[in-house]
Parts: C-alpha cells; structure tokens; sequence
C-alpha cells in the first residue's frame, strides 16, 4: 500500500471520530474504538538488538558492537530478523487479544545518536561517533526493519532527535547548545540519511532542549528541517514523558494544556507520558481544535494502514516458531564474531590449545548474563558467558579454574567478608593455571539511561573513565601474578585501558556480544576466526583529554577533532592477518571537481602477508584541501567489508560519495568550497597513533 492510499483511509476513519476519540489515539496505550472496528494499540515497542521486553526472542550484540562490525549487510539482515520474530510475536499476541506494551509493530529503534563523549551511559545504544558510518549503519537497519514489501514489515523510529547525548541527569531540564556547522557537521547527517534514504517511518524527540527550543516541539527542528527541509511525511513521537518535562522542568509552559497545544503545534504526534490525557482539558479551554488533533490522528492511522493493520497482509502467516530459529541464531552469531575488537595481541593469540594443559578464567564478568546483553533487550531460551563458551569449548581436554575475583563494583561479593574476599581465590586460580583469561567492564546497572535500571553512578553516566575500584584492583593482582594475561573489556563505551595495554599480553573489546556471545569469545581466543571488528569509537587515555561533559562544541571531541594523541584510535582493530593496501588506482572521479560532483571510484589492491585467513574492514579517509571548513582530521568517506585469504593478493572495488569532498560552514550550509582532496585507502584511520598500533600505514593519494 502506498502512503496516499493509506493517507487517504485514514483520513476517512479520522473523520468518523469523535473529538474524545481522536485524542486518545494520540496516547501511546490508544484504547479500542469498537464501533469503527479498531483494536486497542500501544505505540510502544522496542527493538534495538533484539525485540525486547515481550519474552523470547534472538538477542543480537548491544548496538554499539554492532557499529564495531562496519558491515551493512550484516545490520540489514539483523534488521529483517528483528521484523520477522516481531511479526511472529504480533501475530499470536493479537490472536490471544494481547495487545500489551512491546507487543506492537512500531519499533522505537534504531538510536542514531553521537556518540560523542565516552561518559554518556546510554552511547552503547548508538552505533558510534561518526555521522557517515551511523547513517550507513542505521539506514541498512531501518531498511531490514521495514521491509520491501506490499506493507511495512514493522515501522522503524530514529531516535533522539536531535543533539542528544548526554548528561542522563539533566537530560530533563538541559539546553543543548550546537552552532550551525556543529548541528550540520556532526548532529544532523544521520538523521538526514535515515529521513531521505531510508524513508524511516518515525522519529523520536530527545528530552533535551536544542539552542533553547524543546526537541518535542521545536520549530527548526521539526517544522524547518525535518518535514520542511527533509520533507519527512511520517509520524512524529515523544521520549517517554518529554512533554511533562515542558512544563516541569524546562519551564517553557505553565501547565499541562499548554504543553499540549505547544507540543500538537510543532507536530508531536503520539505521546509517550501521561501529558495527552490532558488533550481534552486543552480543547474544552479552546487551546487546541479538532483541526490540529485531526492531524496528528492521521498521521498516526497512515502508519496503522502502512503496516496493514486492518488488512490481510504478507506478514500475517509468519508462524512462532521463527522466533530464535537455528537461521536468526546464526545470524547472531555471525555478528557475535564481527563485534569483537583485538586491541592488542604480543602474539599470545590464538591460543593452542593442544599446548594448555589449565586454564584460568576470572573477572566479575566471566560467567555474567548481564554483561552479555546491553541494555534494552529481550530475553534468551539459552545464554552463554565467556566462562561457558570456553568450558564447552575446551571439553575435558583443558582443566578449566574460575574465580568471580571481585564484585562488578563493590569491594566485596558477600556482605559479611572483608573486603577483595575473592582475591586469594583469583591468585590461586593464576597460580595454577598456564593462561588467565580475565573478564572485566561494566553492565547495564553501571551504563545505561538515567532511571532505567537504578543505575549506580550519575544517573547511568560514567564519572571517568576507569574500572571500578574492585577491578582495578584485581587487574593489579593479575599482572603481578607474572602469568599470561588476556583482559576482556565487556562494556558498551570507551574504558581507560592504559594498564591492560602496557601489562597484559592481549587485550580484547567484546561490547556486550549478545545473549550467547560467551562462545564467540571462545571461538575467537583459540583461532576458530580471526577477529575483524573495529572501535566505532575513540578511546581515550583519561577525562583530561576531554572537554566538559555538557559542552556540545565539538572541538577536541571525537577523532574528527581530537587534538591529543588517543589510546586506540577510531578504526582501530587488529586481525591475526596482516592486510595491507599495495595499489589504489583511480577508475573515474579523478579530478576534485569530478568527484565532487558525483563520486570517485577506485580499484583497491590488498595483500595479506600471513598464513591466516581474516576479514577485515577496509576503510577510506578524506581531508579536503583549499577550506577553512574542513574538519581539522580527515574523516571516514568509505568503508567495505573484505574476505583475504592466507598469503592472498585481491582487488576490490571502493566507492568515495561526492558528499565527502563537501564542507560545512558556520551558517550551517553544506557545498564545495575546497579545491583538493588526500585521500587514505587502508585498514585503519591516516593517524600516527594508529600507524604505531598497527605497523602499517595507510595508502595515500592527492586529487586536484
């Protein structure tokens, strides 16, 4: 069905409503309105790796080891999963007359977010800090959530639009401050790319405010840009109690019903809160009209018709049995093994274990459920930790010892011990082992949205970079254990791994790697695959190379305008291979004038120089000459996905958009204003600090 089709039925049932009845569509729990045949429906339902909160259900990595994966098609299949298993669950809800929170077909997913400081505690719901490879990443996911079909698979929502990360604790009262080439450069292109080209069915406000307007009622946002600029034509939701924070936090009203009137009048279609119950109070004051309710009701009915809510559909006969099938499970698996970042490795990787007669496997998140999920997820038939996947897959070939080591944060595991009670156990554990894997990171009670799960520090923000002290102390205690050491960071942001970097012998980033990912891990540790993840995100060495939390000027912030040397760079990630680009030769776009106008095209050569077959991510860095507005460090323009066997020579082919030769000015507009481009074909970013890490350099070209 196409959107005039459906605009037009909506607009017919609308009309047949009372003003009482059209008002409490616009909530997000819409009551049934059994005269006209229509069935209670709540708005609410999430997806972010894995339907979430409505029972069982394939459980992907946490989204940001989903950017580590740089893989488009991988993030469109997760998508299709994540439809196929909500159909199926809409399905038998609906035939049991379960019309539930999170049992719905608008997914409120993906989070397109910035992430643009490592505190945020809900970055590890965003793909990462670069606005190319976020909207690449969440259009390709938008796309498998929605489909191809005659009607929307589900509907997907990009979220939080828009300059929204961060601090959780004044998310409800803050006012985000950005400069036009700010919002531009940095906060808009994702969501532009998400609006234009993937055609996402939602988007999301923030709670913030933006340059002192209310993201859920904001004129340039909403009004100029987004249906103005973007010409979105879809609907338009509210953060979960953003409009009651206009009146009693950002003080922009005085009461609910003007909170109403303000948030109908910008177009907030459906409100997730309790504000829009007082949709009725505001009409009888004559505040609002029917007009202006009729409105957003249609818009909300459009997307009901879309999704064939009220027809026979193509979806209606995916059966239960879908849901966790081996085929969605080896999807998560696969992006289990993409996820996972190799940061440092002096050899010791991967393990023989024909060579290892004990090993040892510590950490407060060795055998953990919680750091295997993120947050914002489902529930698992079966999960598998890192302790887990190495016990089965070591059999009874390998003596597996295990120590929790400490408390995920608290200085001790049981209430009436001293204090580090299981450090003697972890230093057994070392001294009786050939090989100590330990476990350490954060979960969702340490990262994650403000209120969500009670988190422990500032609201689910981070205070600094650094482990917990539990955990720095086991770390301590390992490495004077002088036995091999292998840390696992099982988190969803950046950490201050600068001990683990100097003493262990590998470090690994593992995110959160989904409900089973401990067996992923296991397989990566003894040479099963090798690793190809990449940081979607900079790590850096401490807080002092960070500017204020609350300061959204991008400066210093990200790769883009780091100015100081980082830990691990944006990119950044090792293989057991050793890939290397040999040749780039231009095929078209040859001239700056040329590729800015449509794109360049190049013929990359890559050799991998080891008995190893990997995959790897080949990326591409442009820095535009002859412009002040360039960005002060070349920017990710292209990324691919390459498959090199041992001792292998291929070529693959690489496409730069024309939109990577554009810059933005301080007004905020986007053209040509250089004259020049160097461009860097590689595995990682054209840094020192990358080329230290990896021994290799990227392979440069001028175009003019």
């Amino acid at each position: 069905m196409n959107r005039e089709e459906a605009r037009k039925k909506a607009t017919e049932l609308v009309s047949k409503m009372t003003v009482e009845e059209i008002a409490g569509q616009l909530r997000f729990d819409a009551p049934a309105i059994e005269r006209l045949g229509i069935p209670e429906y709540n708005w609410w339902n999430e997806g972010l790796h894995g339907v979430a909160r409505a029972g069982v259900a394939t459980m992907f990595p946490q989204a940001i080891g989903l950017g580590a994966t740089f893989d488009e098609e991988l993030m469109k299949e997760i998508g299709d999963v994540i439809s196929t298993e909500a159909r199926a669950k809409y399905n038998f809800q609906s035939a049991y007359d379960d019309r539930d929170i999170y049992k719905g077909l608008t997914i409120w997913s993906p989070n397109v977010n910035l992430f643009r400081d490592p505190r945020w505690g809900r970055g590890h719901e965003t793909y990462g800090e670069d606005p190319y490879h976020i909207g690449r990443m969440g259009l390709n996911f938008i796309e498998g959530l929605q489909g191809d079909g005659e009607y929307l698979k589900t509907a997907a929502c990009a979220k939080h639009f828009a300059v929204h990360s961060g601090p959780e604790a004044l998310r409800h009262h803050f006012d985000a401050k950005a400069d036009m080439k700010d919002m531009w450069e940095t906060y808009l292109p994702q969501f532009e790319v998400c609006v234009k080209e993937a055609k996402v069915e939602a988007v999301m406000g923030a709670y913030n405010r933006t340059n002192g307007e209310v993201c859920c009622a904001h004129s340039y946002l909403m009004e100029d840009v987004l249906r103005g600029q973007w010409g979105f034509e879809g609907h338009y939701v509210s953060d979960c109690w953003a409009v009651r924070d206009f009146h009693e936090n950002h003080k922009v009203t005085s009461s609910p019903e003007e909170s109403v009137k303000l948030a109908l009048e910008k177009g907030c279609d459906v409100n997730c809160g309790c504000t829009y119950q007082k949709i009725m109070d505001a009409y009888d004051e004559g505040l609002i009209d029917r007009e202006l309710l009729e409105r957003a009701a249609i818009r909300l009915f459009t997307t009901r018709y879309l999704l064939g809510m009220f027809d026979k559909t193509e979806y209606d006969d995916i059966p239960f049995d879908v849901i966790e099938c081996d085929k969605h499970l080896s999807v998560a698996s696969r992006a289990a093994k993409e996820s996972l970042v190799l940061l440092k490795n002096n050899g010791i990787l991967p393990l023989n274990k024909e060579k290892i007669k004990k090993i040892g496997v510590i950490g407060p998140n060795a055998n953990s459920r919680a750091s295997l999920i993120g947050n914002y997820h489902g529930t698992s038939s079966r999960y598998i930790t890192v302790l887990e996947g190495i016990q089965d897959y070591l059999g009874d070939d390998v003596r597996v010892f295990y120590s929790e080591g400490c408390h995920i944060f608290g200085p001790k595991t049981e209430n009436l011990a001293k204090d580090y009670d299981r450090l003697s156990e972890a230093k057994a554990v070392a001294a009786n082992s050939d090989v100590v894997i330990l476990c350490l990171g954060l979960d969702e009670s340490l990262e994650g949205e403000e209120g969500d799960t009670g988190n422990a520090y500032s609201s689910g923000d981070k205070n600094d970079l650094k482990l917990p002290p539990s955990q720095i102390k086991l770390l301590e205690t390992m490495i004077e254990a002088n036995v091999p050491l292998i840390v696992l960071d099982m988190a969803g942001s950046a950490m201050d791994l600068c001990l683990a970097e100097e003493k262990a012998d590998a470090v690994i980033q593992t995110w959160y790697p989904g409900a089973r990912g401990g067996r992923e891990v296991a397989e990566m540790l003894f040479g099963e695959f090798s690793p190809s993840g990449k940081l979607p995100v900079t790590f850096y060495k401490n807080t002092d190379q960070l500017p204020e939390f609350e300061d959204y000027s991008m400066k210093g912030r990200t790769y883009r305008y780091i100015e100081n040397e980082p830990l691990y760079p944006f990119g950044y990630g090792l293989t057991y291979g050793n890939n290397t680009v040999k040749e780039v030769t231009v095929m078209s776009g040859g001239s700056f004038e040329e590729a800015s106008k449509s794109s360049i095209k190049l013929i990359v050569k890559i050799s991998n120089e080891s008995h190893y077959t990997c995959e790897d991510i080949l990326q591409a860095y442009v820095r535009v000459g002859g412009t002040a507005d360039e960005v002060p460090n070349a920017k990710l323009a292209a990324f691919e996905r390459v498959y090199v066997g041992a001792n292998e020579t291929i070529t693959v082919s690489l496409e730069i958009p024309a939109i990577a030769f554009t810059t933005v000015d301080k007004d905020g507009k986007r053209s040509v204003t250089g004259n020049s481009a160097d461009i860097y074909v590689g595995f990682s970013q054209p840094d020192a600090r990358s080329e230290a890490l990896t021994g290799n350099k990227p392979f440069a070209i001028n175009i003019k």
